[in-house]
């Protein structure tokens, strides 16, 4: 069976694979429970697709709010109710009252959060708020992150442990820019978006560095469309908003959103 399932999946995935599916098989057949890091989409997709494939086992998803785009999973024999179980979430407020303050923005928080040794699995979503950041973490960090985390960027910084109800969310700000592509492959999308020749761009695609919907592409020739998320390692992500037609000289115009 597990090498079954494990064709459906990219090489990278496959460690992943393994042990949710490890997880499914203890639910399902020793009756136990496991609440789960963090998972990306594309690892919560493929979670639930192996929970599907076991008559006998649920799971729960929860990132602190309606919406989240990383969230725990409890996986749990299916005559379990999962309504009530503790998730194991926090929010850790960050804040100060230098002016630069203002001017962080995702990747600095997150840096540095993980410059303290924390894995991106143990960290949900971050919001970037006008007077400061709160970002979703599990509780067994929280003191953690709170007692060591006092400098972003080189600004001085504090924190506080606050309960769920008090998450404020932001929505990811998107930086604009319409280009023309020869075809919608992902390799000439990228190229644009990211502003590299055709040739740099390939190297990191082929390196198993690139990412559609959190999903590793290898093939460069993969065609985009409306919706897409793509990502690069080192070079941020960005998303297709907008198939916007042909022009004269039979290119393609696009919309697309660079995360910042």
């Amino acid at each position: 069976m597990v090498k079954e399932i494990l064709e459906h999946f990219h090489p990278d995935e496959r460690q992943f694979v393994d042990k949710a599916w490890e997880w499914v098989i203890n639910a399902g057949e020793y009756h136990e429970l496991k609440l789960t890091d963090f998972l990306d989409p594309r690892q919560a997709f493929i979670l639930q697709t192996l929970v599907n494939r076991h008559p006998d086992v649920h799971i729960r998803l929860d990132g602190g709010y309606e919406g989240a785009e990383r969230c725990r999973a409890i996986v749990a024999p299916d005559y379990r109710n999962l309504d009530d179980e503790d998730m194991g979430l926090a929010v850790l407020s960050i804040y100060s009252g230098d002016q630069k303050f203002l001017e962080l923005d995702h990747g600095d928080y997150m840096g540095a959060i993980l410059n303290l040794g924390i894995k991106r699995s143990k960290i949900g979503d971050i919001h970037v708020l006008d007077d400061g950041c709160h970002s979703v973490v599990g509780e067994d960090i929280a003191a953690y992150l709170q007692m060591q985390l006092n400098q972003v960027h080189r600004i001085h910084v504090q924190s506080e442990i606050l309960p769920l109800a008090a998450l404020r969310t932001s929505q990811s700000s998107l930086s604009t820019m319409e280009i023309t592509v020869a075809s919608l492959r992902l390799d000439g999308i990228c190229s644009d978006a990211y502003q590299l020749s055709r040739s740099k761009i390939l190297v990191p695609i082929k390196a198993g560095r690139c990412r559609v919907n959190w999903r590793v592409v290898e093939d460069p020739s993969v065609i985009l469309k409306e919706g897409d998320v793509i990502s690069l390692q080192g070079f941020g992500r960005f998303k297709v908003l907008e198939l916007d037609g042909i022009t004269k000289k039979g290119r393609h115009r696009v919309k697309v959103g660079k995360f910042v």
